[in-house]
Parts: C-alpha cells; structure tokens; sequence
C-alpha cells in the first residue's frame, strides 16, 4: 500500500472529495436498478384454471440427468411458478432447488424472462405477456451421481423418481385445487410401479390419469430394468403389493419364508388398524448399491431402499427389517392423521416439527412392533433392538440440557448433516426415544386395565375411523390426550409433558420394567449382530469405550465423556494398534480392540492404543475395566410378561 503524508484535516477532506466524485461518477454510469419483484401470493382453497400437462424424460441414465416439460396454463400478468420446498415426510426446506438447470419459458413461440425472488430461492417470477395463454416451461433436474455430491436416485438400471423433484408449480392456490396431467418417458423394456392410475401406455411412453398436485408428489415413480411385483394384499378389499426394483436379477430371489413373513405383515397391519386409506398401496422396494438409501412415507406408497442382498443374504439384516413395517404404518400416522402443524396448503408454506414425537417415534414404535408380529424378526431380536435404543439414551449426556421436544427442531437445524458429537448436540431423538416412551404408554395401559386393554385400541380408535377415505384428518397434543383418555382413564397429559417437554436425563426405561424385561449389560455378543446387524460397515464400542470405528480403524463416532472421550481420542482420529496389535494386519485377530476390552476385564493394566492425529502418532492409554457390555433385556421373575404380548402375532 503507497502512504501520504497529510494532516489529518487534509487527509479527512481528500478522502470526502475522492468518495464524492466515485459516488457520482457511479450514480452517472451505473443501471438503474431492477424493480423489486412482486410478493408471493399466499394460497387460498380455490381451483387453478385447467390442469398442468407435465412430461418427465428417464432416458439418460448414464448422465442421470431427467428432462422435464410443463405446459402451464396462464393469463396475461404476474405470475410466480413455485419449486416444492418443503417437502411431506422430510420435515424441512429440502427441495432439491439446487439441482435445477436449464430453465426455459416460452410462451407462442417467444422466450420470457424469468426472474428468481431475492427472499425465496424456490420462487421464479414471470411476466406473462398480452395474448399468451400457455407457458411451456423446459427444465433439466440434475441427480446426484457420487453419493459425496447428494441422494443419487438414478443408475444405469433403476429411478426412483420423486415428482417434487420435477415440477414447477403456480403460487397463490392450495396444491390440491391444481391439477396435473403426468407423462413419464422410459429406457426401453423398463418396468414401472407407483400409486397414480394408468391411463394408457405407448410404447415407452406411460400416460397417467389427471390427478391433483398434493396427490402427484404423495405418489412417487419406480422403474428399473429388473422388477418383480409381490402380492401382498389381505383380500380384494385390501390390496397391497411389494414392487421390488433390484440392480440385478439375483436381487429379486425370495424365499417361501420371506414372501411368507412380508405377507404377514399386511395381515397384522390390517388387524392393528381395522382400516386402510389406499386404494392400493405399493411398497416401492429399490435394492441397489447404487442408489442411496431411504425410507420416504406416502399415502398409499412408500420409497424404500437398502442393500441389493436384502434378500439373498436375509440373516444379515435383522436390524434394518423394520424400514417396511415403518413406512406402512406411516399410511395411518402421518399421512391420513397427521399433526397440524404438518400439514400446509401447498409445498413451499413452512413446516412446525414440534409433534414429530408422535408422527415418527409412534410409528418406530409399531414398526418395531409389527415386524415382531409379522416374523421379520423373532421376539428375542426384537428385544435386543429396544435394549440397544435403550443403551444408547442411557449414554446421552446431551439429555442434560436438551428436551425431546426439542430435537424434533433437528431435520430444520441440521438436515441431517453428520456431527461430531452427536450425544451431546442430540439428533433426532424422536424416533427413538419416542418409541421407548410410546413402549411406557402401551405398558402402561395394560397394566392399569389388568390386560383388557392396549395401544392396538388406541390405533383403532385414533387411526381406524374414515375407513377408505384418503382425506387427511389433523390432531394436536390434546386430540392424543382425549383418545388415549378414551382407551384408559389416566393423567396422560402430565405423562406426555414429563417425557417429552421436561428434561429427563434418565433413560425412559419404564415401558421395560412394566412389560417383564430389565436392561442389563454382558460380553454376549447377540448372534445376529455378528451376522451384520448394523456393524455392518464397522463397528461401535459405544456402551463400553465409548466410540465406533470404520474397518479401516477411523473414528467414526464418539460418546461424549465416555472413557475413550476423557482420555482424548477424537472423531477423525485413526486407531493403527491397540495392545501392540495392529488393525487389520494379515495373521492377527480380527477385532484387536474387542480382544483388548476382554484382556483388560481380567486384569488392572490400561488398554494402551497407538493413533494417528493428522500427521502425528500418539501414544493413548484408556484405563477401562468394564467389558464390553452388549446391551439384552433380562425377564424380572414373577411379573407379567407385557413386552412378549405386545410382540406377538395378533390372532
């Protein structure tokens, strides 16, 4: 920087007359600047004027790049097409607005500007010009291709296309007063499956019949070059199919004994709700190590995908055999009943998360439950799941200083980016901990009905009215209250509130207790998990070291305050030897670590790890004696055994 050497007065007044003639000399030359673009009209119930005729391109799978076509009916004016923010079922801002491109309007042949809202990134303002009575509107949506870069929901053999994901949409109506006419283009020999009716088929080309906006995004789209339909349903009046999409032939084998156990689980569905809101309902199943995996609720659907071997290596996967049972019961609890403040008049009006307690931790109750009921898992491995959940909370310092009500925030906050110190910040701990506290309140009921009644009364009474409707009904806390009342007179309210809104470090351990079972800690490994079990990909310490690694010894996880924690280590860290054995080298023992931890229960030396940090190798000494202390529930002798009569098929 060149200095002058001038008073300070001077300096004060050089500067004064340099800023006057730059602030001129850029008033003169500059643009005027654009008008600010209208406000985004709110939504009112009344119908948009002709349907929406919305074509979708699945053909280039390799860039897996899906080409869309609107064409938008309009009139002359302003108008603001919409891209679907907040999304059902996500609980947050997460429309995909990033992986629009291409945006094109034309309208009579001419292109018109379009001009994004500087507020609202999902919000594109048009001026639609005299005479102009359609826009077509083009536009490419970009699927993730590396798992890095986002959900990749597009490979060279299936799609799982989300119509949210592909469609913009007029503001100022409530999304079920537009109506869009859908078109899908396929790869030539690909099958297809989702909730929307055919209208017809030509060639690859697949015309949908007219439906509503909210009903197109609730009705998501599989295809894949191997598919395989599986009849699910209970009777004629209650059709239910598994539409399984899988990345190789192989991938579609199931056995007697698995078809057996998914056919179950309509049966006990059925027999827990005594009502179905679906014309059929179809599990769109995508196998693949491709695609990444999920579990997305939809009225009369669900998308659902895991492993490619879901079935061909069956005993592998005991943990993750509630994914259908969950999004099943989702057709009830959050899609026909919904929370209030879940349900908004069209998809870029904001979300409030605050009863997702009952909308996500009631139904990983019941899906827990069900897959019990329908043999997906035996009683035995459905206690040892809850007895992990359990371990875990019991591990969470963040219960100090956070509510349960308050992870309900969490989709909002973190979108489910990873974090270092999860048990401490929480995550979202409704799922889990929810279903813990809906496990008290179904003990709870049988216990003080002497076994007359349940939460399965609970479910007919709440989620059973309407049969066959598909319009959803909304519930607040005092609705839930009112019908749990209904089943068995109690103070639920005061038991609601302590559990979910006051701080409540201690584990919610009582659904245990009143259904027969305590949570106790041993060195027994549960056989399934050692078949996989979700240590699949590495494996955790957690109850007793407190962290999980990678196979390749990376830190993935740690308990905050756990012995691991207290003596250093961190996340990022990678563990080369433990003891003086080295992770992974050829001819030592498969899991070092565990060896240790059993070494050191039977003696006072400390467990001593070599680690690298960066480009630094430390030496860590862990002074724990406690074992590995795999979590089980025990059965209280001479006490009614409620938690095994909860998992049992229903007669």
């Amino acid at each position: 920087m060149r200095r002058f050497c001038l008073s300070s007065a001077a300096t004060a007044a050089a500067f004064a007359l340099a800023f006057t003639s730059y602030a001129g000399a850029q008033a003169s030359a500059g643009p005027e600047p654009a008008p600010l673009p209208p406000p985004i009209v709110a939504p009112a119930d009344t119908p948009y004027a002709g349907a929406i005729d919305l074509t979708v391109n699945l053909t280039n799978t390799t860039d897996r790049v899906v080409t869309v076509d609107e064409m938008i009916l309009v009139r002359a004016g302003k108008l603001t097409l919409l891209y679907p923010q907040w999304i059902p079922g996500e609980h947050a801002p997460e429309g995909p607005i990033q992986d629009l491109a291409g945006l094109f309007i034309t309208g009579n042949g001419q292109t018109i500007p379009w001009v994004r809202d500087r507020v609202n990134m999902c919000a594109f303002h048009v001026d639609v010009p005299d005479g102009v009575t359609s826009l077509d509107v083009k536009f490419d949506y970009l699927s993730a291709i590396r798992p890095q870069d986002g959900s990749v929901q597009m490979s060279n053999v299936m799609t799982d296309l989300s119509w949210n994901t592909v469609v913009l949409y007029p503001a100022g109506h409530f999304s079920r007063d537009i109506h869009i006419t859908p078109n899908a283009i396929l790869p030539d020999g690909w099958k297809y499956a989702t909730a929307l009716e055919t209208a017809s088929q030509d060639g690859s080309t697949v015309h949908f019949r007219e439906t509503t906006l909210n009903t197109l995004v609730d009705s998501p789209l599989g295809t894949g070059e191997y598919f395989r339909r599986v009849d699910l349903s209970t009777g004629p009046e209650n059709q239910v199919y598994l539409d399984v999409f899988g990345d190789t032939p192989k991938s579609l084998e199931i056995t007697p004994e698995e078809l057996q156990a998914h056919k179950n689980l309509a049966v006990q569905a059925q027999k827990l709700f005594a009502s179905h809101h679906y014309n059929h309902y179809d599990f769109l199943f995508f196998l693949s190590n491709t695609l990444s995996g999920e579990g997305l609720e939809h009225h009369q659907s669900s998308q659902d995908g895991t492993r490619d071997n879901y079935f061909t290596d069956w005993n592998s996967g005991v943990f993750e055999r509630d994914l259908l049972s969950h999004e099943y019961t989702h057709s009830w609890n959050g899609k026909f009943r919904r929370p209030n403040d879940l349900w908004t008049p069209n998809f870029n009006v904001p979300m409030q998360d605050n009863l997702l307690w009952v909308y996500e931790g009631l139904t990983q109750y019941w899906g827990e439950v069900l897959a019990a009921r329908a043999g997906m898992r035996t009683p035995e491995q459905t206690r040892d799941v809850f007895a992990a959940i359990a371990a875990n909370f019991e591990d969470s310092p963040g219960r100090d200083w956070r509510p349960l009500v308050d992870t309900t925030n969490e989709e909002i906050l973190s979108e489910r980016r990873p974090v270092s110190w999860v048990s401490w910040s929480r995550s979202e701990d409704y799922y889990m901990e929810g279903a813990l506290i809906w496990l008290d309140a179904d003990t709870k009921i049988r216990e003080l009905s002497g076994g007359k009644k349940s939460l399965d009364d609970f479910a007919k009474e709440f989620y059973g009215i309407n049969n066959g409707s598909f319009v959803t009904v909304t519930y607040d806390f005092n609705d839930i209250v009112q019908a749990l009342n209904k089943v068995q007179p109690y103070d639920w309210a005061m038991f609601l509130r302590h559990r979910v809104y006051q701080l409540h470090p201690q584990a919610p351990l009582g659904g245990f207790t009143q259904g027969g079972y305590k949570l106790v800690y041993d060195d027994n490994q549960p056989s399934w998990e050692k078949m996989g079990g979700f240590r699949r990909f590495g494996t955790s310490y957690a109850t007793s070291l407190g962290f999980s690694v990678t196979r390749d010894g990376a830190i993935a996880g740690m308990q905050w305050g756990s012995p691991a924690f207290k003596a250093g280590l961190t996340p990022g860290m990678t563990i080369l030897a433990v003891n003086g054995n080295a992770i992974g080298a050829p001819g030592q023992s498969d899991d070092p670590i565990k060896d240790a931890i059993l070494q050191a229960e039977k003696d006072t030396a400390p467990i001593h790890f070599v680690v690298k940090e960066e480009d630094k190798v430390v030496d860590v000494n862990i002074d724990y004696h406690g074992g590995l202390r795999y979590p089980h529930l025990e059965r209280i002798p001479n006490t009614p055994d409620r938690l095994d009569d909860i998992l049992a098929a229903v007669k």
